[in-house]
C-alpha cells in the first residue's frame, strides 16, 4: 500500500508540472494574446509597449519567464495583480479560500448522506411505489440548474417572505468566517449548502441505487445470502461497500471540482466571495496573473481528488494496488 501512495503522490507532481506548464502558455504565449496590450490601454506607443514588457518580464525568454512565474507563485509568493498591481495574488486566494471550502464542506455533508439514503432507500424499496417515487425527486433536483435554484431561493428567503418566522432568521447575502461568527456563518450558508446540493443529490442517489441492484445479482452476493446472513449484513457488508467504489470516484472527482473553484454560480448568487467569485472578477478583467493562479489552484485539488481516489479505491478493492 505504501508503494501504491508513492507511485501516485509521483505521478501527481508530474502531472501538476505539465498543468502549470500548459496553463502558463495557454494565457501567456497564445498567439494574439498580448498581456502587455491589456496593461497599457487604448492605442499605447511601442515605446510604452516596450517598457511594460520589460517591467513585468514579458520580454525575457520563455524558459525565464516560465521559472520566474513559478517562483513568484510558488516559492516568494508575491505574484502581483495585472488589473490592481497593489495586491499581491497569493494572499487574495487565501483569503478567498476559506469560503469556498465552507461552502464544498457544508454541500458536501448535505448530498453526501441524503444521496446514500435515498439511494439504498430506493434499492431497498425496489418493486415499491417509493422506488419511483424517490427516483422522480432525484430526477427534478439534478434538472434544476444551480444559478435558476439560488435566485429562487434568494427571492424567497430575501425578499417574499423573508419578514416571515420562517426565514426572518436569514443573515443578508455574503460570507461571514466562522472564526468571527459561528452562528452567523452557520445561518448564512445553510441556504446555499442546500441549493448547491440538489444537484448532486438526485445524481448520486440515482448511481448508487443503480450500482446495488447491479451488484445484488453477484454470485458472491446470492452467496452471502445461501449462508444465511441477513440481509442487513449483506447490504453493508457486501453490496453497500462495493457500491461506494462508484460513489467514492464521482465524490471525489466533483469535490476537487468545487473546491477549485466549481461552485462560481453559486458563489456569485449568494454573493459568497471565494475562489470561484475571484475566478469571476478576474475573467471580467482579464487579470492574467489571478486567472492562472486560480486555475493551478483548481488544477492542484482535482488532481489531489483523482490521487485520493485512487487510494481509496485501493483500500476498497485490493487488486487495484497491482495495477
Amino acid at each position: 500500500m505504501t508503494g501504491f501512495i508513492l507511485r501516485r503522490t509521483l505521478w501527481t507532481v508530474l502531472v501538476m508540472f505539465v498543468i502549470t506548464l500548459l496553463v502558463f502558455v495557454i494565457f501567456f504565449k497564445t498567439p494574439g494574446i498580448d498581456p502587455a496590450r491589456s496593461l497599457a490601454g487604448r492605442n499605447p506607443s511601442p515605446q510604452v509597449l516596450a517598457e511594460i514588457r520589460h517591467q513585468f518580464g514579458l520580454d525575457r525568454p520563455f524558459p525565464v519567464q516560465y521559472l520566474v512565474m513559478m517562483k513568484k507563485l510558488f516559492v516568494t509568493r508575491d505574484l502581483v495583480s495585472y488589473s490592481n498591481q497593489g495586491q499581491q495574488v497569493f494572499p487574495e486566494i487565501v483569503a478567498a479560500a476559506p469560503a469556498t471550502l465552507s461552502l464544498v464542506f457544508g454541500a458536501a455533508v448535505i448530498w453526501v448522506v441524503a444521496a446514500i439514503g435515498m439511494g439504498v432507500a430506493a434499492a431497498v424499496l425496489r418493486g415499491t411505489i417509493f422506488d419511483p417515487l424517490l427516483m422522480i425527486i432525484a430526477l427534478i433536483g439534478i434538472s434544476m440548474p444551480v444559478f435558476w435554484l439560488g435566485e429562487v431561493a434568494n427571492l424567497i428567503t430575501q425578499s417574499k417572505l423573508h419578514g416571515t418566522p420562517l426565514f426572518s432568521w436569514v443573515p443578508p447575502l455574503g460570507y461571514t468566517p466562522l472564526t468571527q461568527n459561528p452562528v452567523l456563518w452557520f445561518e448564512g450558508l445553510i441556504i446555499p449548502w442546500i441549493t448547491l446540493s440538489v444537484l448532486y443529490i438526485g445524481l448520486y442517489a440515482r448511481v448508487l441505487r443503480a450500482s446495488l441492484i447491479e451488484i445484488g445479482n453477484e454470485d458472491y452476493v446470492r452467496t452471502a445470502r445461501a449462508k444465511g446472513l441477513t440481509e442487513q449484513r449483506v447490504l453493508i457488508r457486501h453490496t453497500l461497500r462495493t457500491s461506494m467504489i462508484t460513489f467514492v470516484s464521482l465524490f471525489g472527482l466533483d469535490f476537487g471540482v468545487l473546491v477549485g473553484g466549481g461552485a462560481l454560480l453559486a458563489e456569485v448568487v449568494f454573493g459568497i466571495h471565494g475562489v470561484g467569485y475571484l475566478t469571476y472578477q478576474s475573467l471580467s478583467n482579464l487579470d492574467l496573473p489571478v486567472i492562472m493562479a486560480t486555475v493551478v489552484y483548481g488544477a492542484f485539488f482535482i488532481v489531489l481528488a483523482n490521487t485520493l481516489i485512487d487510494v481509496a479505491y485501493a483500500w476498497l478493492d485490493p487488486q487495484v494496488r497491482i495495477s
